[in-house]
Order: structure tokens, then sequence, then C-alpha cells
């Protein structure tokens, strides 16, 4: 397995964001959780035992119960996090959940499956907890997220030091995420992705706000080198060249991939086998049907 986030300081970041508690920074988790709960109350089903997955603020806990589709749910968070009364917060490591198999009907993931190193078997965990029919919701961030940030940081190091290092991290896209879901063993997937745009003053702002949800960069290949003022005044100036919109703000981008997945059960959908339709295309679509010629 190739180690590319640092999970200390991805820890180190998440706590210092949590102490900021700036509660205007968390809109892209509120947006998720909102989506999440929106396609949670779609679902004719009830989930008696729930897991909410590092969803720092538990604003997706919050939403998906008031849709009245779940019994009670456990946030299990990497750090501790604020909580209101009541609910039920575990502590473990974003890459070991410590659920019990065959334990859970719905788990739920906002934001937080894009810095794990070892994904696959996240999404491989979440399934064995999950009891037969037990469903699984994620939004995770993905590819096309801050395209302008990572275009403009490398345009800025290149011209000022003469090379580059990475200081945006890889986001997945949409078929990486069907791909994880597939190789865990869920039944019915479904993926989509949604984009969010999003403008700002400035260059700063932006940055403000990136450290303020822990989005700081914790790529274990990063540059240990310290770049000054300097380096994100051109930055700033960069980046308003090229992505500011008449009024002068600049335009952020946003990502969301939504993802579905069932643990297999014998009362789901199957596809049909191959030569076992039981009419003819031709029939159902009441058109005259004509042999190929040779």
């Amino acid at each position: 397995m190739d180690i590319v986030f640092d999970q200390d300081l991805i820890a180190a970041n998440r706590r210092r964001a949590l102490a900021r508690g700036d509660g205007k920074a968390a809109f892209l988790l509120d947006i998720a959780a909102e989506e999440l709960a929106d396609r949670l109350s779609l679902v004719e089903r009830s989930f008696d035992q729930a897991v909410e997955l590092h969803g720092a603020t538990g604003i997706a806990a919050r939403l998906a119960m008031a849709t009245g589709k779940i019994g009670t749910i456990t946030r299990i968070e990497s750090e501790d996090a604020p909580s209101l009364a009541g609910e039920r917060v575990i502590v473990a490591p974003a890459e070991r959940l410590s659920l019990a198999p065959d334990s859970l009907n719905l788990v739920l993931s906002p934001l937080g499956l894009h810095l794990t190193n070892d994904t696959p078997g996240v999404f491989i965990q979440v399934n064995r907890a999950l009891k037969a029919d037990g469903l699984f919701l994620a939004a995770i961030p993905g590819a096309g997220s801050l395209q302008e940030l990572r275009e403009v940081l490398l345009a800025t190091e290149i011209e000022i030091a003469g090379g580059a290092s990475p200081r945006v991290i890889p986001f997945p896209d949409v078929r990486d995420v069907g791909g994880l879901l597939q190789r865990a063993g869920f039944a019915l997937p479904v993926v989509d992705a949604e984009t969010y745009t999003v403008r700002y003053a400035s260059l700063f702002p932006l940055m403000q706000d990136l450290r303020a949800m822990g989005m700081a960069n914790p790529l274990v290949d990063r540059s240990r080198k310290p770049v000054g003022r300097n380096f994100f005044l051109r930055a700033a100036e960069i980046y308003a060249e090229r992505f500011a919109d008449a009024d002068g703000r600049i335009r952020a981008t946003f990502n969301i991939i939504y993802a579905s997945g069932w643990k297999p059960h014998e009362s789901q959908q199957k596809p049909l086998k191959p030569g076992s339709a039981k009419a003819r295309l031709a029939d159902a679509l009441k058109v005259e049907e004509h042999p190929l010629k040779s």
C-alpha cells in the first residue's frame, strides 16, 4: 500500500480546525450532509442501527436522523469532536473503523474518505460491518476540486523556484469510486457527481477557509521548504488573472462524488442472464422485424 497522506498531520490539521470552530468554513460539509439526507429520504426503508464516519461537526448524522428513517446513529471520529447532548461519539482511527461484523443497517460517510491511504480497505470494512441489505452512502471530494488552486500554485512555484512540488491533494474520479464499490463487494452501486463553484474576494480568504476545514496540505511528498509571503502574493495575482469574474472575485471549484451501495442480499434485483429474456425487443417496440441480408 502506498502511503500518500501523513495521517499524523491530518490529525493535527483537524485539531486546529476544530479548535477554530469557524462554522462558515463548514459550508461544504453542510451541502454534502443535506444531499445525503435528501437521498436517504427517498429510500423506502428504515434503518435501525446507523453510523456516521468522520463527519467532524455531526451535521450529516443530525440531518439523517431528521428524515425519520433511522433508529439510532453513532458518530465515529478520529479526534475528539464537537457533539450535542445525547449524541454517541466513538474515537477511532480513520482507516481502522472498529465496527463489529454484520452490526449495522446504514453507514454514512460525509467528506471523510479522500484522505485515507487504504480507501479500498475502508470500503471493505464498511461492507463487512453492514448487515445483509444494509446501505452505504458516501460523499467524497472528487477530481476537479480545487483545480484552479492546483494550477495557480504550480505556475507560481515554477515561476519563482524553477520547479514544483505537490501542494493540492489528488482526488478520485467517478469511475474510481464506482470501481471501489464493486471491488469491496457492494451490490447495486450508484455513483454521480455535483459541482459547486464558490467565489472569493481573493486567494487569501480561500486559503483561510481551507485551513479552517482542516484541508492544509497533508501529502507525505509535500515540500518542507517554507515559502514566503511573496510566493502567495504572486499566486494571488496569477489566480486573479486566470480565474476572476468581471467583478474581480475569483472562482474555486469543488466537485463532490455521491456514492451508494448495498450489502448483497437475495431479495435484491439481479441482472438477467444473457438469453433469458421472455419477450423479443421487436415485439416490445411494436415494430416489424427484418432479417439481415447476407
